[in-house]
């Protein structure tokens, strides 16, 4: 029996799955690479504003969304004014500005637990669980301190 030099004849076909596997990654790893680093130059801090450290395509969704004039809930803009303060603000002086607001417009009062709970899990995250803790007072029925609770448990 004779056998042939010729690898193409040997084999009877053109490449084997090294081959195949070759060509898919010729394909596919550009686009992934193009991809990733999309993704990257999203994540860049392009503002220079230390405060907001990472802005993602949503957020200029957002941010585009925003600028529309689409009316957000009262208890939405203030759960956001407030998450700011925390950042500038010690949680003593963010929770009393929340008392004062549902004190000014009750209809926050149904709204005040969540976030003063939410104000306490950020206070966690930036003062850590036992300085957060010292924070806490009845405001909305003590909520602040469940949600240090929360986040320290």
């Amino acid at each position: 029996m004779k056998h042939s030099t010729n690898p193409q004849t040997r084999r009877g076909h053109r490449g084997g799955p090294a081959r195949r596997i070759g060509r898919t990654l010729a394909l596919v790893l550009p686009v992934v690479l193009v991809l990733s680093g999309t993704l990257a130059v999203t994540r860049v801090n392009w503002t220079g504003s230390p405060r907001n450290s990472v802005l993602t395509a949503t957020d200029v969704t957002d941010a585009d969304v925003s600028s529309k004039a689409v009316s957000r809930a009262p208890q939405d803009v203030l759960r956001e004014q407030l998450m700011t303060e925390l950042q500038d603000k010690n949680p003593g002086q963010v929770l009393t500005h929340l008392q004062q607001a549902v004190n000014s417009h009750p209809s926050l009062a149904q709204h005040c637990s969540s976030i003063a709970r939410a104000l306490g899990r950020a206070a966690v995250r930036i003062y850590g669980a036992s300085r957060a803790q010292s924070y806490a007072r009845p405001v909305c029925d003590t909520s602040f301190a469940s949600g240090v609770l929360a986040a320290h448990s």
